[in-house]
C-alpha cells in the first residue's frame, strides 16, 4: 500500500483571498492534492488541508513556506490567534502506510530545506521534538525558547515556524453569544486540560468582532478520549453559569471519520454538516 499523509499548515492570513489562493496554487504546483481550506478574518488565520506520498508532500510543504515568507508579513499582522510565524504551524500527519516516526523525520527535512531555501528557522514539536520542552505546540507559543532547532535568527518578516508529526487533531470552536471576553476565558480555562478540565482538551478564549462573538476555540487532541460532544456539552454546561448562549460550533479543517462516527448522534449545532465536505477519508476518496 502507497504511503500517504497528510500536512495542515497554519499561515498567519486570514483576510486577503488572493494571499490565500497562492499558497494553495504553490501546493497544487508541487503535486500534492489540496483537500480543504479556510479563512478566518478575527483569528487573521487560513487553514489548508492537503494530502500526497511523502515526496509529494514535503516538496509542497516547503513550497508553501516560501510563498508565505514571500507574501506575509508579521510586522503588519494583527489577529486573535497567537502566532510565531507567517507560516506558523506545520504538521505532518500519518493517514497509511507511514507510520510517526517517519512523519517526524519527514517534519526535520522538510525543517532543513526551508531554511536552506527561505532562511525561515524551525521549532521541532511533538513527536518531532528534539527536547521534551518543545513537545506542547502551546509551550513554544507562550515562550519562544531560546535558539530554534533548525536555522538561526528569525526572519525578519516571516518569523519562525513550527513544524511537526502528530496524529489527527481536531480543531473545533464553539462560538457564544451574551456574554463577556473574560467569560469566555474562563469557560476555556474550565473546560482546558491544563487548567483541570478535559483531557486532551486545549482551548483559549477569543473574541470574533467581525461577527459580534465570542468564541472558545479548542484543539481535541484525542477525540477517543475527549469526542466533540463532549466538549460541546462542557463548554455549555460552563456557559450556562456565565449567562451566555451557544450560537453554533464550527470544525477548521477535516476529521477522520471515525471522529464523526463518535459524535455524529449529538447535536452540536455545527456550521458544517456535510460528511461529503468534512470527514476526511471522503475527501480522499473523492480524489480519485
Amino acid at each position: 500500500m502507497a504511503a500517504l499523509l497528510e500536512c495542515v499548515p497554519n499561515f498567519s492570513e486570514g483576510r486577503n483571498p488572493a494571499t490565500v489562493e497562492a499558497l494553495l496554487d504553490s501546493i497544487r504546483a508541487a503535486g500534492a492534492c489540496v483537500l480543504d481550506h479556510s479563512l478566518d478574518p478575527d483569528h487573521h488565520r487560513s487553514v489548508i488541508t492537503f494530502a500526497g506520498s511523502p515526496d509529494a508532500i514535503l516538496e509542497a510543504a516547503v513550497a508553501a513556506a516560501g510563498k508565505a515568507a514571500d507574501l506575509i508579513d508579521l510586522r503588519r499582522h494583527k489577529g486573535v490567534h497567537p502566532r510565531i510565524g507567517a507560516l506558523d504551524v506545520l504538521p505532518f500527519v500519518p493517514i497509511r502506510g507511514i507510520s510517526l516516526t517517519e512523519c517526524a523525520g519527514l517534519a526535520v527535512r522538510a525543517a532543513e530545506r526551508i531554511w536552506d531555501l527561505h532562511r525561515v528557522p524551525a521549532f521541532l514539536y511533538e513527536a518531532a521534538a528534539r527536547l521534551p520542552e518543545r513537545t506542547n505546540l502551546a509551550a513554544i507559543r507562550r515562550h519562544p525558547p531560546g535558539k530554534p532547532d533548525i536555522g538561526d535568527a528569525l526572519h525578519p518578516t516571516a518569523g519562525a515556524v513550527a513544524i511537526g508529526a502528530r496524529n489527527f487533531l481536531i480543531a473545533y470552536n464553539v462560538n457564544l453569544t451574551g456574554g463577556s471576553l473574560a467569560a469566555a476565558r474562563r469557560i476555556a480555562a474550565r473546560v482546558r486540560e491544563s487548567s483541570g478540565g478535559l483531557p486532551c482538551v486545549k482551548a483559549l478564549g477569543l473574541p470574533l468582532a467581525s461577527r459580534g462573538l465570542l468564541q472558545v476555540s479548542m484543539n481535541l487532541t484525542n477525540f477517543e478520549v475527549t469526542p466533540m460532544h463532549a466538549a460541546f456539552h462542557a463548554v455549555n454546561s460552563a456557559a450556562e453559569k456565565e449567562g451566555m448562549q451557544i450560537v453554533e460550533s464550527e470544525l477548521i479543517g477535516l476529521i477522520p471519520r471515525r471522529a464523526w462516527e463518535f459524535s455524529a448522534a449529538y447535536e452540536l449545532k455545527l456550521s458544517r454538516t456535510d460528511p461529503d465536505a468534512i470527514i476526511l477519508e471522503n475527501r480522499i476518496a473523492a480524489l480519485k
